[in-house]
């Protein structure tokens, strides 16, 4: 059994917001698995279910960004599993918006909600799947993060939400391996996108 867990924060004030990227991927993987997200245990929303022939609980918790360890903890440790069957799928400032970065373990980071699940585990040695948002220079970081997407940003992110839940499905299927090889594409910035515009024209 895997436990897939998104990060994000409860309620409808955040629903479409950059910091519950987490939400919307798991939100993705349970309509197109047909995984009823919606049993109020371990402190957040679950759904059992089947993806890739391997048995699933999909986990949104509900404790805020900040405690999300907490309702982690109650999980892993309800089904005694070893951290290497979470996959955590969350934000990051670091990456571009629409980049994904999948990793086998690795360090929080900056990031409050996997700082809490690591220290509340107490193991960073889980896959995780990080989906850039970007920064901005203008806005406060936090009221960054909680804010909605801008006309702009919404088909870059809608189609890393895509190959974020096809990355969750291609590591129960195949490996975690198969899936780094497979989703760790970097976002093309403007300029090699008009590069690639210019060689398109010459051909």
């Amino acid at each position: 059994m895997y436990v897939i867990a998104g990060l994000g924060n409860p309620g409808k004030k955040y629903a479409h917001t950059r910091h519950n990227i987490g939400f919307i991927t798991i939100d993705q993987l349970a309509e197109k698995h047909n995984i009823k997200v919606d049993k109020l245990k371990f402190k957040a929303l679950v759904g059992e279910g089947r993806i890739a022939d391997q048995k699933v609980l999909l986990v949104k918790p509900q404790t805020y960004m900040n405690l999300s360890g907490e309702s982690l903890r109650e999980v892993m440790h309800f089904y005694k599993l070893p951290p290497e069957q979470l996959i955590v799928i969350y934000d990051d400032i670091d990456l571009e918006a629409g980049a994904l970065r999948i990793r086998k373990f690795g360090s929080a980071g900056t990031h409050n909600g996997m700082r809490s699940v690591v220290y509340q585990i107490q193991s960073d040695r889980f896959p995780r799947i990080r989906i850039g948002i970007g920064k901005s220079e203008k806005k406060d970081l936090v009221d960054f993060v909680i804010g909605g997407f801008t006309k702009e940003e919404v088909p870059a992110l809608e189609e890393a939400v895509t190959k974020a839940a096809c990355a969750v499905e291609c590591i129960l299927e195949d490996g975690i391996d198969r899936a780094m090889n497979q989703y760790n594409t970097k976002k093309k910035s403007l300029k090699d996108e008009k590069k690639d515009e210019k060689r398109e024209d010459a051909e």
